[in-house]
């Protein structure tokens, strides 16, 4: 007899992707977006609302509530909300509950196209902070074969490195039925249900958002088999949407909102221990449910075993020096083209036509708007403050 950890997962993330499938179609989005339309105009000062999940992408817009960085630019904030799956915190968003919020970075680009919701990417969150982790028999990724493998949402960056991995190895992902030796079958799964499921042998690994990654290495139930920063280099899995009517309308509200999340990035360069301590479980704001030990192994470098990790081959790319997860702010063009390209040959359930009509350079530009991250990041004194070249353009790095 299954035990809920085995069906639970499963029959949950089928009810969240139906949901945002839903919401991810201009019939079904409307509604949602008509209440937010009312929303705006009964409230068109709405203080800063910020909806998150309790991964460590979310780490700067926790960390300008807590700093205070928001009040500093004389803005009026509420305390964040907390959502456990992607269908909540995109309803809520659509509808207007919340103003500002992380989101997977290709699943911005079905907002915006699937269902016409007009959403603007105004900022990234991170880079990197995300891993493949398995069971630990599991030593490659050829060893993948036949099992079925999590991944947070169809439209995720995760889900498009786990296909470029698979894909050189030989390996077919399919969403349906029982894989074959040469298949991996792909299956939806909230983060926080992944570690049970994984612990169960209900599957065979996951590819997700830091601390779930930590987790299972801490609890030895698993280990990573590769880091996705090491295959796709400063990528970034969230980035910061908001309101296109907030960019029009509240253009200066707008710009205090980003110089907060800019600011709170800059402070997290030079505070890593007390980030992991700021979101911990036993910080009063209670932000996420994670220990200080499983956030402080991915946000203090000073923790990273390198050596353990290129013996393993988690890490491949040695001359690239990533850190498990790093902040800087600016939306890279080069990154959300190359995003679009490789969205078009990735398996994604779901409604997906769209797709293969939009043009990468176009999408850079019509999805993102990016003033307002550059002029907070020119105010703090430039891209050298996140430890990058003074230059907004850079050329993409993926590998396997």
């Amino acid at each position: 007899m299954k035990t809920p950890v085995d069906i639970v997962p499963s029959l949950d993330a089928r009810r969240q992707f139906l949901k945002l499938s839903t919401l991810f179609t201009a019939m079904g989005a409307l509604p949602l977006l008509q209440m937010h339309k009312k929303a705006m105009a009964a409230e068109p000062n709405a203080p800063v609302r910020i909806g998150y999940l309790a991964v460590t992408d979310s780490t700067p817009l926790l960390v300008a509530h807590h700093n205070k960085l928001f009040e500093a630019q004389g803005l009026e904030v509420e305390k964040p909300r907390l959502f456990r799956s992607w269908a909540q915190i995109v309803e809520a968003f659509l509808s207007g509950q919340v103003n500002v919020v992380h989101l997977l970075s290709p699943m911005t680009v079905w907002a915006r196209y699937g269902s016409q919701s007009r959403a603007k990417v105004v900022a990234w969150n991170h880079m990197s902070g995300s891993g493949l982790t398995v069971l630990n028999d599991i030593n490659d990724i050829t060893d993948l074969g036949g099992r079925t493998v999590a991944i947070p949402f169809w439209y995720s960056l995760h889900n498009v490195v786990l296909q470029h991995l698979l894909k050189s190895k030989g390996l077919e992902s399919i969403s349906e039925g029982q894989p074959g030796p040469k298949q991996v079958k792909l299956v939806v799964m909230a983060p926080s249900d992944m570690l049970p499921a994984l612990a169960n042998k209900q599957i065979a690994g996951y590819t997700v958002a830091e601390p779930f990654n930590a987790s299972a290495e801490l609890l030895k139930v698993g280990k990573i088999l590769r880091f996705t920063g090491d295959v796709w280099k400063d990528h970034a899995c969230c980035v910061v949407l908001m309101h296109e009517q907030d960019l029009e309308q509240r253009p200066e509200w707008t710009q205090k909102v980003v110089n907060g999340i800019v600011q709170a990035q800059a402070w997290i360069q030079d505070n890593r221990k007390e980030t992991a301590h700021i979101l911990a479980k036993d910080n009063p704001q209670r932000y996420t449910p994670h220990t200080y030990e499983t956030l402080a192994q991915v946000l203090v470098p000073e923790l990273l075993d390198t050596a353990q990790y290129e013996a393993s081959g988690a890490i491949v790319n040695k001359d690239w020096k990533e850190k498990r997860i790093d902040f800087q702010p600016y939306p890279f063009p080069s990154y959300t083209e190359e995003l679009v390209r490789k969205l078009k040959t990735t398996l994604v359930s779901g409604r997906n036509e769209f797709l293969q009509s939009l043009d990468p350079a176009f999408v850079a530009k019509d999805l993102v708007d990016d003033r307002f991250a550059k002029k907070a990041i020119q105010d703090l004194g430039g891209m050298s403050v996140f430890g990058l070249p003074d230059s907004y353009t850079r050329s993409e790095s993926i590998t396997l």
